[in-house]
């Protein structure tokens, strides 16, 4: 889809307009990028889908073995920023209290008074999220979900900008607990992070001499991504690439209507909720690309992450040695792109 095709919708003064508005206003995203690539070589695309997940407010789950910079990408990233950033380590002892606090007694007063914990940050590391029983989790899903959480009777408003960054290992599975389908949904990205090339890993094995961080300067404010979050509402998303952003998740559901052996493949399909994600992630990589318009690229850029995690696969796929990867590759190949 051209921009010749958009200004047939929308005046071309209009999405002129709209275009010298976003490039002014995500000039910080370069500085981020900048600020982390200090640090982190290569993993462009875990940092560039960890920035969509900053501008859409959407929580954001990275898998990979130990190893990859999940944890320095996450810490990196929040140290580029004047905000404030918690690192939590989930363990299988760790307790709810131990998240989001608890009531303490004043002597003073003869009352009980609450201890904010550490969950009321603007970034949340949840390092090895799947390490932590249920209780904890239920605690984090009421955080990522509602923005607040329960302490006693009372409920407490977690700071905006508000963001779970969650890691976990996928190849160990001692001493972890499956995290439940309801708070893997609530992730809007799942990132797979995969190991770098050779030349990226020449210079990582230049770069680390010590174990030393390089220092970075905070380059961005809540306030800027605040006021970028507010512009991705005005980037146009055409009913053409709509209707693609529909046809790719409810063929999910729907799978026989396309392709009958990816259908044997998928026991159940997205909801709703990710219809809405991948509109939404579409919009903040036009942003990134500096576009006042999404184009269907920017849908099939988003798609892996914002569904993968949402596909439940049937029996013949897990012994047939089906991945998630490989059904939505074969989904991104029958939808028609318009």
């Amino acid at each position: 889809m051209s921009e010749t095709q958009i200004t047939d919708r929308i005046s071309e003064a209009e999405l002129q307009e709209r275009t010298e508005r976003i490039t002014e206003a995500s000039r910080f995203l370069a500085d981020i990028r900048r600020a982390v690539a200090i640090r982190v070589v290569g993993q462009e695309r875990m940092v560039e889908h960890l920035l969509i997940g900053l501008l859409t407010g959407g929580h954001v789950l990275l898998e990979g073995v130990p190893g990859l910079a999940k944890t320095l990408a996450v810490r990196t990233l929040a140290d580029a920023i004047h905000t404030r950033f918690r690192r939590i380590q989930f363990t299988p002892d760790l307790l709810p209290a131990d998240l989001i606090g608890t009531l303490i007694w004043d002597e003073v007063n003869r009352e009980f008074v609450p201890k904010l914990g550490p969950i009321f940050a603007n970034l949340v590391l949840a390092d090895e999220i799947n390490r932590a029983p249920a209780k904890v989790q239920s605690a984090l899903l009421e955080a990522m979900q509602e923005h607040q959480v329960t302490i006693g009777e009372i409920s407490h408003r977690v700071p905006e900008p508000f963001l779970v960054l969650a890691t976990q290992n996928p190849i160990e599975h001692e001493g972890t607990y499956p995290l439940p389908e309801a708070q893997i949904d609530r992730f809007m990205l799942k990132i797979r992070v995969d190991y770098p090339d050779r030349d990226e890993e020449r210079q990582i094995l230049r770069a680390t001499v010590t174990d030393d961080l390089a220092p970075i300067e905070a380059v961005a404010t809540p306030e800027q991504i605040t006021a970028a979050r507010a512009l991705l509402s005005e980037i146009y998303l055409d009913e053409r690439v709509e209707d693609y952003v529909l046809d790719l998740v409810r063929f999910t559901r729907r799978a026989g209507e396309l392709d009958s052996e990816l259908a044997g493949w998928l026991e159940y399909g997205a909801s709703p909720r990710a219809t809405i994600y991948l509109a939404r992630t579409a919009r903040a990589h036009a942003f990134l690309e500096g576009r006042a318009y999404v184009v269907p690229e920017d849908v099939r850029a988003m798609a892996p992450d914002v569904l993968r995690h949402r596909l439940v696969l049937t029996f013949q796929a897990e012994a047939e040695e089906i991945t998630p990867e490989q059904v939505l590759e074969r989904l991104l190949a029958a939808v028609p792109v318009p």
